[in-house]
């Protein structure tokens, strides 16, 4: 049960957001709306897109308009997939599967996190449009290469590895909302959060009946799954390195994706270890903040690429136009992440489907006023950019 999405109030990604703020509790909603420290880059991965201005060619007619791409020789219907966001299940019940479904159902792709509450092979068996695994080494190197051999057994087409994460950012909004209390199991540090949760009745039962406090089915340790609060110290003990790319794509065998990748040297670096593609991410701005906004970092990434391999980019899309935009400075397609997350959290799959349906809509839009039949004819013709961006 959830929000009625096609309500005619129902206009932009925003409006999905106000509804997944109304059903979660603050802990959730801030999980998926906050970044790190003062959240400056997190304001700046939405706001830097209005300095990109378009230049349409007018009196051109446009009766339809060609969205499908192909990334790492896959293809897609839409110019942008979904991104892994950790702990969908959270906001709301089989939250992976769900997504995967509703992304399978437009014809585009979903990458699933490490950090999913659903075992990967169900989120597979929910799509029949290319998925990727999102990979971090909790739990280390065998935990890890079991990881990748049930990937590949469940058909996932690419691995994509998060380079961004030695450690967790420090994301305030956590920290007041009592995440650290409440996951503790403690009933004398849990009492004083525990309101949020109560004052939301409709979205607890489903929690609860999706079976509470999930464990992470895809990091099998010795003693069963990863559990939530073993994360934190998982991830300091399982930094990723350039060096591991050469086991994971022997243990992989197939297309892997750098995921994380803010400056020139970095895609260089990615494009002589072999890696398939690279995306232009500052993981939604939730791990070191005052770094630059991700649609301002790509013109960077894409001159060191120099067409060798393909460049995507995630963080601050809201509007079909950001997509365009990205596009047009070399991005081959786009990673959604907060996007569709308010979409699920807001109605389930009539949420992200509605999510999907906004961007596709606000895109189609945007070419043909733009004049432009195809997002494969997309160029920096199309737009104008700050001087200093080149």
């Amino acid at each position: 049960m959830g929000a009625n999405v096609s309500s005619p109030k129902v206009v932009n990604i925003s409006d999905l957001r106000l509804l997944a703020k109304s059903r979660l509790p603050q802990m959730v909603f801030d999980y998926i709306d906050s970044g790190a420290d003062r959240e400056q880059t997190l304001s700046q991965n939405c706001s830097a897109y209005n300095e990109i201005f378009f230049r349409p060619r007018c009196a051109v007619a446009t009766p339809s308009c060609d969205l499908s791409i192909s990334v790492i020789n896959q293809d897609f219907k839409l110019p942008f997939i979904l991104a892994p966001v950790g702990s969908s299940r959270m906001f709301y019940p089989k939250g992976e599967v769900v997504a995967a479904r509703e992304a399978g159902i437009a014809g585009t792709g979903y990458a699933l996190s490490t950090l999913s509450g659903c075992r990967l092979e169900e989120v597979k068996e929910a799509t029949n449009c290319p998925a990727w695994y999102q990979l971090y080494l909790l739990g280390g190197k065998d935990v890890a290469l079991q990881t990748i051999q049930r990937a590949k057994s469940a058909g996932f087409s690419a691995i994509v590895v998060t380079i961004d994460t030695p450690i967790s950012g420090l994301r305030e909004r956590d920290v007041r909302n009592g995440t650290k209390e409440l996951l503790s199991r403690n009933p004398l540090k849990m009492f004083p959060y525990l309101s949020q949760m109560l004052i939301k009745p409709c979205w607890l039962t489903q929690w609860l009946g999706d079976g509470g406090l999930m464990s992470f089915p895809n990091v099998e340790l010795e003693n069963g799954p990863m559990g939530y609060t073993e994360i934190g110290p998982a991830l300091e003990e399982s930094v990723v390195t350039w060096e591991d790319l050469n086991w994971i794509r022997e243990a992989w065998g197939g297309k892997i994706i750098v995921k994380g990748v803010h400056i020139g040297d970095d895609a260089r670096k990615a494009i002589d270890l072999g890696v398939d593609a690279i995306v232009v991410s500052n993981h939604g701005a939730r791990q070191l903040d005052s770094v630059a906004p991700t649609i301002r970092a790509l013109p960077e990434i894409v001159e060191a690429a120099n067409g060798q391999i393909d460049v995507l980019l995630d963080g601050g899309i809201r509007r079909g136009s950001d997509v365009v935009k990205a596009l047009c400075l070399g991005a081959k397609g786009v990673l959604i992440g907060r996007a569709y997350a308010y979409g699920l959290a807001a109605a389930g799959g009539p949420g992200v489907a509605r999510s999907i349906e906004i961007l596709k809509t606000d895109i189609l839009r945007t070419m043909k006023l733009l004049g432009c039949d195809s997002v494969q004819k997309l160029d920096k013709s199309f737009i104008s950019i700050p001087s200093n961006w080149i």
